[in-house]
């Protein structure tokens, strides 16, 4: 599986945007997934933006103006962006729509990604990804979620205050009433929640209520929250409903237990709280001072930045 969030998309970007010429006029997302990155070339060549059928429109955005029509004669070179290519039907259906424009401008495609054996398909691209593939800005809707396993609380919608989680009356409102965070287009394959299985009708009504479409719902079998803080099995009991089915991917919202998951299971793990893709749960490392799990090369990176200043330091005091 490749992965790759918002962050990676904008330092791919950021690292090879010399490959794009500085001599167009304007740049043109195709919804919707490629209005990201063609907002981004777009603030860092400096040029005007809009999306594609604003553009058949003949509809812009400029710096310090929120939109405005425009003059043919001004825009000649156009830039059309998406965020990727893999069978080649979308770019196919875009240049469609647009083949009437052709004689009044001189049109250049781009991607950011494109699978290997497609970069002849658009004039530039930043990098070559295979499949399968997922990427932060589209994962809640693709097809292959009836393949993952999903948390709850955290993913799906807010974790409950101190105060609502008393195993009574304000955590069974808490669970009517949760607010939703990550709520996914596509089917899930299986939801795994350290919630208990008596509050399972609940924890279902409120399913029901936010469309979330589920085969199954797991939930630990445990009689009150004392049993479950003692048990202290959260990751265990998730790694253990992921390894059980053919799932390809878990959703979760808590790094520590992303990070355990991963171990006990070796498949890779999505945490919510940074949108980072877990593969191997030994490359990150628990920074105290800042309360966080950091990739290994960043711990690298902090060692030799506290290595620089140390030496700084003691030039500095040198008398």
């Amino acid at each position: 599986m490749n992965y790759r969030n918002i962050s990676d998309l904008n330092n791919i970007i950021l690292k090879r945007l010399s490959i794009i010429p500085r001599d167009f006029d304007l740049i043109v997302g195709v919804p919707r997934s490629g209005m990201l990155p063609a907002n981004l070339l777009a603030l860092y060549l400096n040029k005007p933006y809009t999306d594609l059928h604003s553009f058949m429109n003949g509809h812009i955005y400029k710096a310090g103006a929120r939109g405005q029509f425009f003059d043919v004669s001004a825009y000649k070179k156009i830039l059309v962006v998406d965020d990727s290519v893999a069978s080649g039907s979308a770019l196919k259906e875009c240049k469609e729509n647009l083949k009437d424009l052709e004689g009044k401008f001189d049109i250049k495609y781009c991607a950011v990604y494109v699978v290997p054996g497609k970069e002849k398909t658009v004039d530039y691209y930043f990098e070559s990804v295979g499949l399968p593939r997922y990427f932060q800005w589209n994962i809640l809707n693709h097809t292959t979620l009836e393949k993952a396993c999903f948390d709850i609380d955290g993913v799906l919608c807010a974790d409950p205050l101190p105060e609502q989680n008393d195993d009574g009356e304000k955590y069974i409102d808490f669970i009517l009433n949760a607010p939703p965070l990550f709520i996914p287009g596509a089917k899930i394959g299986t939801i795994v929640t350290s919630r208990l299985e008596k509050y399972r009708k609940e924890t279902e009504t409120w399913l029901k209520k936010y469309n979330i479409k589920y085969n199954e719902l797991v939930m630990l079998d445990l009689p009150d929250m004392a049993a479950r803080q003692r048990a202290n099995n959260h990751g265990t009991h998730k790694a253990n409903a992921f390894k059980s089915g053919p799932y390809v991917l878990f959703v979760e919202s808590e790094m520590a237990q992303a990070l355990e998951i991963n171990r006990l299971t070796g498949k890779p793990v999505l945490c919510t709280e940074n949108f980072e893709m877990i593969f191997n749960a030994e490359s990150f490392f628990y920074n105290v001072k800042s309360g966080k799990y950091l990739p290994f090369l960043r711990k690298v990176a902090l060692k030799v930045r506290s290595k620089v200043r140390g030496s700084r330091t003691k030039k500095t005091t040198k008398h």
